[in-house]
């Protein structure tokens, strides 16, 4: 039976996000997917989805997200952390108390331009491809939220922040623009995903310690990681909608966990008091 779930991988630095899903998608023998890439420097939680799971996508696109990242100032770069071109010298150091004035600047909705050396689509291509190629090119603000933004330790020129955000943050982008506001440029060198929805880095685990022995311990069943409420259709509306018809519901609107002779069988959605199959998991 093709097995279908999440492995909650701790990346390693150095890494690519792709190269953790192919050992996966070995182990397994099933097409799969990461939910939310981590650059190669990061490290961390990389929640991979196993067969069917990966149709989740877009219901872990949005979950908040937490890290650990280190920001050094009066330096700059092209890929704004470390592992880009790095120029030394470019701007001051500011103290603790000056970057934990500014600091509420970043909280809450803001817009944030991402860095050219992403996978943005630019005109069809990636904004990292155009950037290696020296083409000229100028990325579009879009909308975020970081929820909460501490600074925890410095050293020299080197300050730690824990961040907690939502999808679709640039943490490289928050360092050029808390530098920016102090009058000063900074990089990213250092970045630790800890959670991302219901993962958490404490109980992840690296793909150099699975084998084709133990990996199947590692699955976590698709179910227990959906906050969605449950719903067991009765036997009359059961033929209906595991058909793909409608059938009349009193829930109110939403998306549900629903199940299919006790077994667990997808999401289905309410809506205006009908419910419907959207995605089988199982």
């Amino acid at each position: 039976m093709l097995m279908t779930g999440f492995v909650n991988v701790n990346k390693a630095s150095g890494v690519s996000s792709a190269r953790e899903v192919a050992i996966i998608k070995k182990l397994f023998g099933a097409h799969c997917g990461h939910m939310g890439t981590l650059d190669p420097m990061a490290s961390g939680v990389l929640p991979i989805a196993v067969g069917n799971a990966a149709r989740l996508f877009d219901y872990f696109l949005d979950k908040r997200k937490k890290y650990t990242a280190t920001f050094r100032f009066g330096l700059d770069s092209d890929t704004l952390d470390i592992t880009g071109n790095v120029e030394y010298g470019v701007g001051r150091v500011p103290s603790a108390r000056e970057i934990e004035e500014v600091l509420g600047d970043f909280t809450g909705e803001i817009l944030q331009v991402p860095p050219k050396y992403s996978a943005k689509n630019v005109a069809g291509r990636r904004g990292y491809e155009l950037a290696r190629a020296g083409v000229e090119f100028e990325l579009q603000p879009k909308k975020i939220t970081v929820y909460d933004i501490k600074l925890t330790g410095g050293d020299g020129d080197a300050f730690t922040f824990d961040i907690e955000c939502g999808g679709g943050t640039y943490i490289r982008s928050l360092a050029r623009d808390i530098a920016a506001k102090l009058g000063t440029r900074a990089v990213m060198s250092a970045l630790v995903r800890t959670q991302s929805g219901v993962f958490t880095i404490e109980n992840s685990v690296a793909t150099n310690r699975l084998n084709a022995e133990n990996a199947a311990e590692y699955l976590i069943p698709t179910e227990s990681v959906l906050p969605f409420e449950s719903i067991k259709p009765q036997d009359k509306d059961a033929f209906k909608l595991f058909n793909g018809l409608s059938v009349a519901c009193d829930k109110p609107d939403g998306i549900y966990k629903i199940y299919r002779g006790g077994e667990f069988y997808g999401l289905a959605e309410v809506k205006h008091s009908l419910l419907k199959v959207r995605t089988k998991l199982c």
